[in-house]
């Protein structure tokens, strides 16, 4: 079918049939042919272009057998098409179609230039349209057929130019391709021949004579020419042949019999052949696997060395690298760390690193491990052990990662690390003596080694055994030194603060390694066969609290003292400031609160506490106020209200106590008979004898008569105001400030009601008179060691009011005594040291009795609560209940128990029946 000089052509390609065509269906022209566009603008009756278009591609020539081609004549012919008849009723759709036909035909251009959007035919004629066009114009009558079953338009007559084809259909496709010349043959021929030159211009490291575009063109078209893995094989058999027997033979002869040498000169060779690769991927897999071949060896399943008789420049390579770790490990100072870098990156790029180097490599280091952990512990102490462990761990993972082991390769060596060095001498590393060396001697950094070590294996838990062990020997140590029973206490605080400090930094702050230390603490701390007397637990805890209490920061061992993380702790928790004395003086207190909970027997712990807290309250020796308040609020929350119940009594009091002061100074001032009484300060403190602690009577003290005088005056005054109460006066927990006149100054003593009366007989007497012991005893009524502790205060004490002879820091009853008169202080006031208020060794075991006796009542108390609420029980059920219900105020033996039992059915509180027994009511 001519068309505009050329053919219409339909693309036969790989089987599959790919239809051109640029008329697909019609559209309303915008102007009538030969003429301008602008003049028909509005034309009523407009002609009609035309496009058509296949695009779906066919199976087969079959497919197309419904559609003819329309032949064109552009210019002055008709144009015509040829198709079934359409159907009717479909939609119709304007298709987009290309701006230039031409570019598909291939034929020469029409006349003039077609529209950019449509085109336009010089002549009007008619044509089909596709179904999806259907109805964007209405149907005419006309010289026009349907096209692939779609309805058909009619144009004017006036030229009418489509005739349709009632024939059979037939597509005639003509394969236009012309055969191919010799020259094509002789363009390939020098394709080679330019690869060739190319590849060995690059062998020699020379820039290839070819542009690069002319050889990229070469190689493309070989490639489309299905002739690709001809030209790989060619590439592959130049790359083989050129390292065989260009660069294998040079590496050979430079083999001057050291196998490190060898890594060297062979990764030298490497480094050169990579570098005449270049960028080019493709070309670098071809040079790698040459390489690779004709060094190493051919690839096999059992590794690409493997079965070879000759000695092969790779054998070489992998047993020089394996001297190079040997030399790094020994500390050689000929090891060449680059190299062996380079090496591991070489195999790497040759895939030969696994099953070559890895595997020997891994085989070697498990001989050098063993070795090492067996002289290592055979010759070590832990601490040394543990140290040489770890940093063999260490240079193992620098060496992994610095010299590009691969991950698989660290994770064996650190798991035959742990294997055998750490696993394999687990009893090197739990050893009791040798962990609780490192423990007593505070060696966070080798501690916090052991635990890494351990923790590696999971193992870290077993260290509790020795930790515990530790814990209990040194506290029991503690306890039994009945030497240094005054320090008992800081030293458990020590031990406590030394064993939680490792748990902090060396343990990772493991809370069970927390609760064993507390289990070895209660256990130790309550042994019956540790404790004595003099060195009971709960006393000296009670004793350590008051020190602080009294004394603040200033009494705290240095010891002791938080270190900044503690501080920063605190920060964090929004506690109090860093540098906050109170809030150091609360973990203090929470420290000793521990010990406390330690303790099974609190009522000994209560009365040394509540004894002491007396003293504090009526001295006005606290610290501060606010730290007993805390003190007592944790008290209430560890033991309850019933054990604080006195306590609070005794604060309460002291509030109390003031009020009625206060109310009694107003009284003296309207009383006619104050205005007659000496002129002193006045201060009294009314205790309730319930919640205070028991006193022994005072002897009868000669009181100075203005002060006997004003106590009686308070005393009426108290009885007319509250009838049926009765004072007791307990002068030995009284304090007094005496102005004194001596010959170097006046000074304000202040000092308790014994040294008071003492220094009070002194103003009967001349300043130079002396007086003895007798005359002492006798003025004062003080005697025994009350008066001899008193006298000692005066004259033998820091602040020296009198004057002994003889000289000498014990008082006898032949001493004499005078006015110091050579006393100065640079200070006003003075505060005499109050020896009679410690106590005595007599008070201590009075105190424990009477604590005894409160256990025994208590026991026999609650036995008979459990039996008037049960009526009858057996002995060991019994026994079982009073041990819970007494477990908050301390443990009870059952051979206690059942001792109290006994003197219940002595009084016949209850009675024994077979194996039980019965509540009488």
């Amino acid at each position: 079918m001519p068309f505009g000089g050329t053919y219409f052509k339909v693309e036969l390609m790989a089987g599959l049939i790919a239809y051109r065509a640029v008329m697909d269906h019609w559209q309303p022209s915008s102007c009538q042919t030969g003429k301008d566009p602008k003049a028909n603008k509005n034309r009523k009756n407009p002609y009609y272009d035309f496009t058509t278009s296949i695009s779906p591609p066919f199976r087969s020539i079959q497919d197309l057998t419904g559609f003819m081609l329309p032949t064109y004549n552009i210019g002055d012919g008709a144009a015509a098409a040829t198709s079934s008849p359409p159907s009717q009723g479909q939609p119709k759709r304007r298709h987009r179609v290309d701006s230039n036909p031409l570019a598909y035909w291939g034929g020469p251009p029409a006349d003039h230039d077609p529209d950019p959007k449509r085109i336009r035919p010089e002549q009007p004629g008619s044509t089909t349209m596709s179904a999806k066009a259907f109805g964007k114009r209405p149907a005419t009558d006309g010289n026009m057929a349907g096209f692939g079953g779609h309805t058909g338009f009619a144009l004017p007559q006036a030229a009418p130019a489509l005739k349709t084809y009632l024939g059979a259909r037939k597509l005639v496709v003509k394969n236009l391709k012309q055969q191919q010349t010799p020259a094509v043959d002789d363009y390939y021929t020098r394709a080679y021949n330019d690869l060739e030159s190319a590849l060995q211009d690059i062998f020699q490291g020379r820039q290839p004579r070819q542009p690069l575009d002319r050889l990229y063109r070469h190689v493309e078209s070989i490639c489309r020419r299905d002739e690709s893995a001809k030209l790989f094989k060619i590439l592959q058999s130049r790359c083989d042949g050129y390292v065989r027997e260009e660069v294998l033979p040079k590496v050979m002869a430079k083999d001057n019999g050291s196998e490190i040498d060898m890594v060297r000169i062979v990764h030298q060779y490497w480094k050169d052949w990579s570098r005449k690769a270049g960028k080019d991927h493709d070309l670098n897999d071809v040079t790698i696997t040459s390489f690779r071949r004709v060094i190493y060896g051919p690839r096999h399943s059992d590794g690409p060395l493997a079965g070879r008789k000759d000695e092969l420049p790779g054998l070489k390579v992998m047993r020089g690298m394996l001297q190079l770790v040997t030399l790094d490990r020994a500390g050689d100072r000929t090891f060449d760390g680059p190299l062996l870098k380079d090496a591991v990156k070489m195999l790497h790029v040759f895939n030969v690193y696994g099953k070559e180097f890895e595997e020997p490599l891994l085989a070697d280091s498990v001989r050098y491990f063993e070795a090492f952990a067996l002289e290592k512990s055979e010759n070590y102490d832990l601490k040394d052990y543990v140290a040489s462990v770890r940093a063999l761990i260490n240079r193992e993972d620098m060496r992994c990662n610095v010299y590009n082991f691969d991950s698989t390769t660290k994770r064996e060596l650190m798991s035959d690390i742990q294997r055998i060095a750490i696993q394999d001498h687990t009893d090197k590393l739990l050893d009791v003596t040798e962990v609780g060396r490192l423990i007593g001697e505070a060696d966070i950094e080798s501690l916090k080694g052991l635990y890494e070590l351990l923790r590696m294996t999971g193992q870290h838990m077993d260290l509790r055994g020795p930790w515990e062990e530790y814990a209990i020997a040194s506290g029991s140590k503690i306890i039994s030194d009945t030497e240094r029973g005054d320090e008992m206490v800081v030293l458990l605080l020590e031990l406590q603060r030394k064993l939680l400090n490792i748990i902090r930094d060396a343990f990772g702050g493991n809370d069970d390694f927390r609760k064993n230390m507390r289990d070895a603490f209660c256990r130790f701390m309550n042994d019956k066969a540790a404790k004595n007397t003099s060195t009971d637990v709960g006393e000296r805890v009670a004793k350590y609290i008051d020190m602080l209490l009294r004394g603040g920061l200033k009494a705290l061992p240095p010891s002791l003292m938080g270190d900044y993380k503690d501080r920063t702790e605190t920060e964090r928790a929004d506690v109090a400031s860093a540098g906050d004395e109170d809030a150091e003086l609360n973990r203090q207190l929470d420290n000793g609160l521990e010990l406390f909970r330690f303790i099974q027997g609190k009522d000994v712990f209560e009365a040394f506490y509540k004894r002491d807290l007396a003293r504090r309250l009526l001295m006005a020796r606290s610290a501060s106020q606010d730290a007993e308040r805390t003190m007592l609020a944790k008290l209430k929350v560890e033991c309850g209200s019933q054990f604080t119940h006195n306590l609070e009594q005794m604060f309460k009091d002291q509030e109390v106590g003031k009020e009625e002061l206060a109310a009694y100074k107003e009284w003296r001032r309207s009383s006619d008979r104050a205005n007659k009484l000496s002129k002193i300060d006045l201060n009294v403190n009314v205790l309730s004898a319930s919640a205070w602690p028991s006193y022994p009577d005072d002897p009868a003290v000669a009181l100075p008569a203005g002060v006997l005088e004003n106590l009686q005056h308070f005393e009426q005054y108290y009885k007319n105001k509250h009838e049926g109460r009765k004072l007791t006066w307990k002068h030995s927990l009284s304090q007094c400030v005496i102005k004194a006149t001596f010959p170097r100054g006046t000074k304000e003593l202040v000092m308790s009601a014994h040294q008071a009366a003492v220094l009070a007989i002194f103003n009967s007497v001349e300043i130079d008179e002396p007086l003895s012991y007798e005359e002492i005893e006798k003025a004062s009524g003080l005697s025994g060691d009350l008066l001899q502790r008193t006298l000692q205060s005066l004259a033998c004490g820091k602040a020296r009011v009198l004057a002994k002879a003889p000289k000498g820091r014990e008082v006898g009853k032949e001493d004499t005594f005078t006015v110091n008169k050579g006393f100065t202080d640079p200070k006003i006031r003075i505060k005499i040291n109050q020896i009679q208020l410690k106590e005595t060794k007599a008070e201590n075991k009075e105190t424990h009795e009477r604590v005894a006796a409160d256990r025994q009542f208590e026991t026999q108390a609650a036995i008979v609560r459990i039996m008037k609420s049960r009526k009858t029980l057996p002995h060991a059920q019994l026994v079982a209940e009073v041990i819970e219900q007494t477990r908050r105020r301390g443990a009870l033996e059952p051979a206690e128990i059942k001792a109290n039992i006994e003197k219940l059915i002595d009084k016949e509180y209850i009675e024994r029946e077979g194996g039980n027994y019965v509540y009488m009511a």
